[in-house]
């Protein structure tokens, strides 16, 4: 998917440097001086951005009130205006109210469970999922289960290692992460199996494996290893799926998982993200330029190297899916079309930037990120300008395409480098039916697969409103030769009748 044409680029940045000799150079002054937020153009090169979002608030244990500090928080859910924390290093879930993107309130500690067949403390729960009748499921890692409870934190049910002939007998359940489908049924990610995610129903009964990742291979590895003695091949790395690193269920049931690239399978424009029907299937839509891996340039600086890692992803109700990069501290954020919407974040310990990312769950438009190693809760808000992009999409899934297109128009007036601004412009027109148009805009970003429906419903009317044209052509073009061709032949037997019977007189 990585388009880039060499002769193209170079020509239009000749242009670029001609005109700027030939044209009096105008210098504006930006409002994001200190912006941090990026995106990539059709050629994959970097672009500053608008700010999308701004760091509200950054709560520590002291801004939260606790008396214990947190320690290498894990996971986090938002559930209404609700989070739960998982406090992992203290073996605890705190439960938080947001008040505001600026307050959160803490609601109570969850350290303990109520009538427990095994022990009734929490050992390092590193995730959780509230189902829509309240009840909990935690990711009780330290004691080897996913634990039920409702919402007065009474022992309900538990789920524990699967009984599955393919597993070592020897392999301790470790779930590190979880999530739960309308009907309560479990999914969850453990550590050391690479199956794909784990399921049970809702009675506790282990029901399969599902969305196992694809196995990738050299084909020289491959072909060596098949002719390798059996002592080399032990030292060989094998072929086997690689494990989820986290999980997310959206709105609609879809689960949403997310992978850590090698450097080969980054190169390949492989992506980290996959999107689960029923079946396991990957649907996730991939129609933009560029795979959905995070940074395109995996090169090392900074103390940091090789592809972003995605350690977690969350889904706005708009289809929008937010992923956060632990490798370079970064959040991506995607549209429902694969395309990049935004990019921004980094590793630092001013406010925006993060030490160690471990999780991200949102509440609105709302974005919160924890810190296992700043042991923090980052509150992002969007900015005007996200806020716009916003209600540009929203507009467009609501069916108001006037008002869609009047939207993206002014998000183009603010960032004219906004590549989706363009193609929701022109994405608004299609819907209108203004083709020709929509063609325009299409062709400006190079978005070669929208453009290809535009031009097919404008050819189609242009043949429709020039169809009697066309025929009387058509005709014309097959009648012509065949009626010039008759006259011929008749004045060619008018002529030979003629000499006939001048012939016969003589």
């Amino acid at each position: 998917m990585r388009k880039k044409n060499f002769f193209l680029k170079t020509g239009m940045a000749v242009l670029a440097i001609a005109t700027a000799f030939l044209q009096p150079v105008q210098v504006e002054a930006k409002s994001n001086e200190n912006s941090y937020t990026y995106n990539y153009d059709y050629w994959g090169d970097y672009m500053d951005s608008a700010d999308f979002y701004n760091p509200c608030k950054v709560f520590t244990s002291t801004e939260l009130g606790l008396d214990l500090k947190l320690k290498n928080p894990q996971g986090l859910f938002a559930d209404g205006n609700t989070l739960y924390l998982c406090d992992s290093g203290n073996n605890r879930i705190i439960e938080l109210n947001r008040v505001s993107p600026e307050q959160l309130e803490v609601v109570r500690v969850i350290d303990s469970i109520k009538g427990a067949k095994g022990s009734e403390t929490l050992n390092n729960p590193t995730d959780i999922a509230v189902s829509e009748d309240g009840n909990l499921f935690i990711a009780d890692q330290g004691n080897a289960r996913i634990v039920k409870v409702d919402k007065d934190l009474n022992y309900i049910m538990e789920f524990v290692k699967p009984t599955d002939n393919t597993l070592d007998p020897k392999l301790v359940f470790q779930p590190s992460k979880v999530t739960v489908d309308t009907a309560e049924r479990v999914y969850c990610i453990a550590t050391g199996i690479n199956k794909g995610l784990v399921k049970y129903e809702n009675d506790g009964s282990f029901s399969g494996f599902v969305g196992a990742t694809p196995v990738t291979f050299n084909w020289t590895d491959y072909i060596w290893k098949k002719l390798a003695s059996q002592e080399q091949r032990a030292k060989m790395e094998s072929f086997v799926p690689t494990e989820y690193e986290n999980i997310y269920m959206d709105y609609e049931g879809f689960i949403y998982t997310t992978r850590a690239l090698t450097e080969d399978q980054a190169g390949d424009d492989e992506s980290a993200v996959r999107k689960l029907n029923l079946m396991g299937n990957d649907i996730l839509v991939k129609n933009g330029d560029w795979s959905v891996m995070g940074d395109l340039y995996i090169g090392s600086g900074g103390g940091y190297e090789g592809p972003s890692i995605l350690t977690d992803v969350t889904v706005l109700d708009n289809d929008i899916y937010v992923c956060l990069d632990r490798n370079r501290g970064r959040l991506f954020g995607y549209d429902d079309q694969g395309r990049l919407v935004f990019a921004f974040g980094g590793n630092g310990n001013m406010d925006g930037y993060f030490r160690r990312p471990s999780a991200i769950d949102h509440i609105g438009h709302e974005l919160y990120v924890v810190d296992s190693l700043d042991c923090s809760i980052t509150a992002f808000v969007p900015t005007s300008f996200g806020e716009l992009v916003y209600t540009a999409i929203d507009e467009f899934d609501k069916g108001k395409y006037e008002e869609s297109g009047a939207a993206w128009q002014e998000v183009m007036n603010q960032n004219g480098n906004y590549d989706l601004a363009y193609i929701g412009i022109g994405r608004a027109l299609l819907r209108q039916k203004d083709y020709k148009e929509a063609m325009k805009y299409f062709e400006l970003k190079y978005d070669e697969d929208n453009y290809s429906k535009a031009y097919k419903q404008y050819r189609k009317i242009w043949v429709e409103e020039h169809i009697v044209w066309i025929v009387v052509i058509i005709l014309a073009l097959l009648l012509v030769p065949i009626s010039i061709g008759r006259i011929k032949s008749i004045r060619h037997e008018i002529d030979t009748a003629d000499i006939f019977v001048v012939e016969k007189k003589g």
